[in-house]
């Protein structure tokens, strides 16, 4: 009998242990759930198990079916809290309920408060709001299918600690949209840096329209052949990299030592080839002396080096003080206490590249600067010297983020259908190849996170890409303008969505500008103009052209408030060669002067970096790039 007892009791409570309820990673205490919404509350239970949701002292029952699933529907609530959500026995404590926005795409998304702050003010380290709530989903892909969950990860409110690391896009999003409407905000963000468009598709969308890159996921879906090709990958590097650590003088001979002697070595000037060569594999040496003054002398301090190609190791008189294994990231470097000595000091920087140049970024800070804020120049002068030249380091196309549908299987699809204010899409640096495909393939995305949140007129505001690279006075057909046009496009044709133009918020020099405060700026107009106010005007666009002799006249939607000459505008004949063509604004009409007999198409600002670009609607908004067939009278 006693047996008999300790076995039921053992069976009942291995039966208790797996009749536990689970919920998705999004419902967790302090998360912000939507307002005047339908709130799904869903996961997964034994079969036939009752699932009971309480909340706002309200109660809602439902029964796991045939596959343990279970969804309840609490009807739309208003904004508030904070309130308690109980489902079973589990208790969801904090919850606020408010407006949710998912913010997705590659590396501009990805970019962090951290790096963007020195842009702003102070006021930005020290503001924390609790009415704003974070919610960072982890980096995963799942070439088998859709995930049924993200990785482990929690919702956390907006103050320095939470956010420092967190998406400056979504982090600045969140506080104007607080500003804005003073209700709490949650801020979801799912975006993986590099990844291209595809990766977010499903796969049936792509089964249907991009075969090819349906194919390309399945080739990849055998584990151990990826898995073999990783583990090779990774040998490759590493090998790699012990080569050139063991055969680099600079690590024996103690190039980084503030005694040693580089006399001998070769002077250049920053931004020059500081190589010499077209394509340079391996390390390279730079090396400079700092003088520090005896009041300064043994201090702290912060090291800009501005931003490095490819991965860089800085010293101070022969001690590491910082290393990054990437090109875009702003290498600010603390130089510890007792380091620095009165008189000359060495710095020294170890490039590394695996493909490419050495080479120092122009417009960025190279300075020092102490607690007290005095500031040292770098001298744009710096001694240099091959480390160890290697051979190309041979490497398997085995990105499995960058893969068709990866991204959408494991980090979007397990979000649905919590429900959403809106979606913010900030991607296509890595598509400037697919301009021809792009503005369908942005559509079906658009088109099938609207139908997996079932949710047709789900708000999208698509961020265009800024200006970037060198800027030109003569005409360009880039890949970057087309993006630019497909996004542009897209926009036009689909329902609800609203492009945000940030055509003047770019850098020459870095493909991550900084200004992302102005960047959700336009990203909250979009939404206030999808969501509540149409009446809101935003970037400039034609309605109507028609051809004056030579000139071109174009009717806007709204007037330009850009006095004098415009710059930027093309056209060109029949035969399809563009020239440059001076431009005026007049009210809500551009008159383009042709240079051109019958003149067929006008283009504006279509060019990697159209610096020049100055047309500007009465909301200070910059007119988008575009391309535009003339009517013909």
């Amino acid at each position: 009998m006693k047996r008999f007892l300790l076995t039921s009791l053992a069976f009942v409570c291995a039966w208790m242990a797996q009749a536990k309820v689970t919920l998705p990673q999004l419902f967790q205490s302090g998360m912000v759930v939507q307002r005047d919404k339908p709130i799904p509350v869903w996961g997964v239970a034994d079969v036939g198990e009752e699932v009971t949701v309480t909340f706002k002292k309200k109660m809602y029952k439902t029964v796991a079916d045939v596959q343990g699933r279970w969804r309840i529907d609490i009807p739309k609530q208003k904004h508030g809290g904070p309130f308690e959500m109980k489902v079973n026995d589990i208790t969801i404590s904090d919850v606020l309920i408010g407006d949710v926005w998912l913010c997705s795409g590659q590396s501009n998304i990805d970019v962090t408060l951290e790096r963007v702050h020195p842009q702003y003010s102070e006021e930005t380290l020290s503001y924390a709001n609790d009415q704003i709530r974070l919610f960072r989903v982890q980096n995963d892909e799942a070439t088998h299918g859709p995930k049924g969950d993200i990785r482990a990860t929690s919702w956390k409110p907006l103050n320095k600690q939470n956010a420092w690391y967190f998406s400056a896009v979504g982090y600045f999003l969140g506080r104007e949209m607080y500003e804005k409407k003073g209700i709490p905000q949650g801020i979801i963000v799912n975006s993986r840096g590099g990844t291209p468009i595809q990766a977010w598709l499903d796969a049936d969308t792509l089964k249907k329209n991009f075969p090819m890159q349906y194919r390309r996921t399945q080739f990849y879906q055998d584990d151990e052949m990826v898995r073999n090709m990783q583990r090779a990958n990774q040998l490759a590097l590493n090998r790699w990299q012990k080569v050139m650590d063991e055969g680099d003088p600079g690590l024996f001979e103690g190039y980084a030592n503030r005694d040693f002697d580089d006399t001998h070595w070769s002077t250049k000037y920053q931004y020059d080839n500081i190589s010499g060569e077209r394509m340079y594999h391996g390390s390279y040496w730079a090396r400079q002396q700092v003088k520090v003054d005896a009041a300064h002398a043994g201090q702290s301090a912060r090291l800009l080096v501005g931003t490095l190609y490819d991965a860089d190791y800085t010293f101070v008189n022969g001690k590491e003080v910082g290393r990054t294994s990437y090109q875009y990231p702003p290498r600010r470097y603390t130089i510890p206490a007792g380091l620095l000595q009165e008189g000359d000091n060495a710095l020294s920087i170890r490039f590394v590249t695996r493909g490419g140049n050495p080479h120092f970024i122009k417009d960025k800070p190279y300075k020092l600067i102490f607690d007290d804020g005095v500031e040292i120049p770098l001298s744009t002068e710096w001694r240099v010297h091959e480390g160890a030249r290697m051979t190309y380091c041979p490497q398997m196309d085995v990105n499995t983020p960058n893969l068709p549908s990866v991204l959408y299987n494991a980090m979007l699809h397990p979000l649905a259908p919590y429900p959403l204010s809106g979606v913010v899409w900030y991607q296509g640096e890595s598509n400037t190849d697919d301009g021809n495909i792009y503005e369908q393939m942005l559509t079906e995305l658009v088109t099938g996170w609207r139908q997996l949140w079932q949710t047709p007129d789900l708000p999208f505001v698509i961020v265009q890409l800024a200006n970037f690279m060198e800027a030109s006075d003569k005409p360009q057909d880039t890949g970057w303008s087309r993006i630019r046009e497909a996004q542009r496009l897209a926009t036009c044709h689909i329902p609800n969505t609203a492009l945000a133009c940030i055509i003047d918020l770019g850098e020459a020099v870095d493909i991550h500008p900084l200004r992302k405060r102005e960047v959700a700026q336009r990203i909250a107009m979009g939404f206030e103009h999808l969501l509540w106010n149409k009446k809101l005007m935003l970037s400039p666009q034609v309605v109507s052209s028609q051809s004056d002799g030579n000139d071109v006249v174009l009717t806007l939607d709204q007037p330009i408030r850009t006095d004098g000459e415009l710059y930027e505008f093309e056209v060109a004949a029949a035969d399809g060669r563009f020239v440059n063509a001076p431009a005026t604004a007049q009210g809500n009409r551009i008159i383009i002067h042709s240079p051109v007999s019958v003149p067929k198409t006008v283009r504006y600002a279509w060019k990697n970096n159209p610096a020049k670009a100055n047309a500007f609607g009465k909301n200070d908004l910059p007119m988008s790039p575009f391309q535009h067939v003339i009517r013909q009278d």
